[in-house]
């Protein structure tokens, strides 16, 4: 089995009960839903616990289960077609040279770490239309002057 057959049997297993996805993580549990979500649709992996679960929701096989567990090949075509995940790319090509000037100058020569993540959402009432409230919070990952020595500093760590 593909991992996006098992997507694709999760997503009608989903729709044949009615279930939403705050449901199914609820019941799944262990971890931000995002994660949760993110592993039935193949792009994360459940802990075998969280496996166990999602099988036992979903009536999947041993096999299934399993899967649930690998670590899944990660990502997407570039550039997205799927309107919202395109203004997420568009958000990153317009956004991302300031955003990357702005951390550099806070915290040095890095990066903000993808894997050492936090990201949350909610939705924000407003009366000219409904907003969606992302927070990402990434630890700082300093580049690692490897072979430095005398006064130059081991990790790029902003310089007073």
């Amino acid at each position: 089995m593909q991992r996006s057959d098992l997507t694709e049997k999760i997503l009608d297993i989903k729709r044949q009960h009615g279930w939403t996805w705050k449901f199914i993580a609820a019941e799944i549990g262990g971890m931000a839903p995002i994660l949760v979500v993110g592993a039935l649709l193949g792009q994360m992996k459940l802990v075998r616990s969280q496996a166990e679960k999602a099988a036992e929701l979903f009536g999947l096989n041993e096999a299934e289960k399993r899967l649930l567990n690998e670590v899944p090949m990660r990502g997407t075509p570039m550039p997205p077609t799927d309107p919202l995940l395109y203004r997420f790319y568009e958000l990153v090509m317009v956004n991302g040279p300031a955003l990357k000037a702005l951390i550099e100058e806070e915290f040095g020569d890095g990066i903000m770490s993808a894997i050492d993540f936090d990201l949350a959402f909610e939705r924000q009432p407003d009366p000219r239309g409904d907003r969606v409230k992302l927070t990402m919070s990434g630890k700082f990952l300093p580049y690692k002057y490897y072979g430095a020595s005398g006064n130059v500093p081991a990790y790029g760590y902003k310089e007073d």
